[in-house]
């Protein structure tokens, strides 16, 4: 065999999760066996997040200093570590299919995981944090809400958090709205505005509004639709939704993940039909239905549809911009931005569309950022890996205070987040979303 990589374009293959095949435990061991002896002797990923140093560190401290000295218990370290950015298999990764040896570490975890959670495995923290329509449900109520929001902010309640559910008292986490983006556009008299077709865009917007900007940060929920209706792109929230699954495909937790998709794909499907392009303000959230549902559901027609109907915000108005239908008459100007690249977003394979939108403000210039965050939703939060993720945050917020700039904005609000706690107060985090609205003046 060749040692040398594929210089052609990364092919993904299904995950066949439905096969009995795919929870043999022996033989998930035997391929994880087979992927982490390559991924020693190749150790391009190292930088990406904790999984890879945890398996060359298990390597490089066992008797033989090779795949044969590690101890197939130990394998589940280097599980626990990956949280499925996939930036190994699409930015790293010489040896993806259709290389012959046919190498998918993310889709590896993933089985792994699997395996983990249907031998009942999980924690309760982990089975809660990744329940966030159940969470969020209980959270928001108005009462509640604000109970929650103040031991959040408790010293000593999040000392007893730690104690008793592993969640760091460090870690950030989001303040719930019981007043919620739903309530809000229920509440608001949206304008009537022409439908104005084009080519590459129908010209209207359905709005899958995510667990996160639902209840946790509503304002950029806000801002996205004040921006795309200044375009002239009617917005209509999605009717019906729960979670897009993203959490629970982190735990493993396959068949929670179909019972969303059962959920959302027919309310999605409705948009489609009736004419609608679709966008979530979340990049996780676009990533599932573009990439990851129809992976686990490639014979799905109804999966199909709604991910190609599926656009990043940002990709959408670039699409509208194309079309000469995105206005660029600015009133205010943004300056220098930091601008951190979600993982999830890169992943998509969309270019740095965010930048390019944002570059139509006359006098802005930026330091675009292609790092990991370390948070991913769960992993920053949990008290095991706060420091770790805190760690491969710390060259991020090295390059944001390098460029002193007059912003700095992630796609991804609770990367945002992680990359201020980094900063210790120095800025706070800002939505992209929130500067295109401020560069129109609206």
């Amino acid at each position: 065999m060749s040692r040398e990589g594929s210089l052609e374009a990364p092919t993904r293959h299904p995950l066949n999760w439905k096969d009995p095949a795919f929870y043999d435990e022996k033989a998930t061991l035997d391929e994880m066996e087979r992927v982490f002896d390559i991924c020693h002797g190749c150790r391009r990923c190292v930088s990406l997040c904790n999984a890879f140093p945890t398996l060359f560190d298990l390597v490089d401290n066992s008797p033989t200093m090779e795949m044969d000295g590690v101890d197939r218990k130990d394998y589940i370290k280097v599980v626990d570590h990956c949280y499925l950015c996939d930036l190994c298999y699409m930015t790293k990764c010489p040896y993806v299919p259709p290389h012959e040896w046919n190498l998918d570490f993310p889709h590896l975890m993933l089985r792994a995981k699997a395996i983990k959670h249907k031998n009942g495995e999980d924690s309760f923290r982990d089975r809660m944090l990744t329940s966030t329509d159940t969470v969020g449900n209980i959270a928001g109520i108005p009462v509640v809400a604000q109970v929650v929001n103040a031991v959040n902010k408790n010293g000593l309640a999040r000392q007893a958090l730690d104690k008793v559910l592993g969640i760091h008292p460090q870690a950030i986490i989001p303040e719930f709205h019981s007043d919620t983006l739903r309530k809000r556009e229920a509440r608001r008299n949206a304008p009537s505005l022409t439908v104005n077709p084009g080519t590459l865009t129908t010209g209207k917007l359905a709005l899958f509004s995510t667990c996160y900007c639902n209840r946790n940060a509503p304002d950029i929920g806000q801002d996205l639709i004040a921006v795309l209706e200044h375009n002239g792109i009617p917005v209509a929230l999605v009717n019906q939704e729960v979670c897009c699954g993203m959490p629970k495909l982190e735990l493993g937790d396959l068949d929670k993940v179909e019972q969303a998709m059962q959920f959302n794909i027919p309310q999605l499907v409705k948009m489609v039909d009736a004419g609608y392009d679709i966008t979530a303000p979340v990049p996780s959230c676009v990533l599932m239905f573009k990439k990851e549902l129809p992976l686990m559901f490639p014979d799905n027609a109804d999966v199909k549809k709604v991910s190609a109907a599926f656009h990043d915000p940002f990709e959408y108005l670039m699409l509208r911009h194309k079309e000469n239908k995105l206005k660029t008459e600015f009133k205010n100007t943004l300056g220098k931005i930091a601008y951190h690249v979600p993982c999830h977003q890169r992943v998509q394979n969309i270019g740095l569309k965010t930048k390019d939108v944002l570059s139509l403000v006359p006098g802005t210039s930026f330091e675009v950022i292609e790092r990991c965050s370390g948070h991913d939703g769960t992993y920053a939060v949990k008290s095991e890996y706060h420091d770790i993720a805190a760690k491969i945050c710390r060259p991020v917020v090295s390059k944001v205070k390098a460029f002193n700039p007059d912003h700095y904005v992630s796609d991804c609000p609770m990367a945002g987040d992680q990359i201020q706690q980094g900063l210790k107060g120095e800025m706070a985090a800002e939505s992209p979303f929130t500067l295109l609205r401020h560069a129109y003046g609206i």
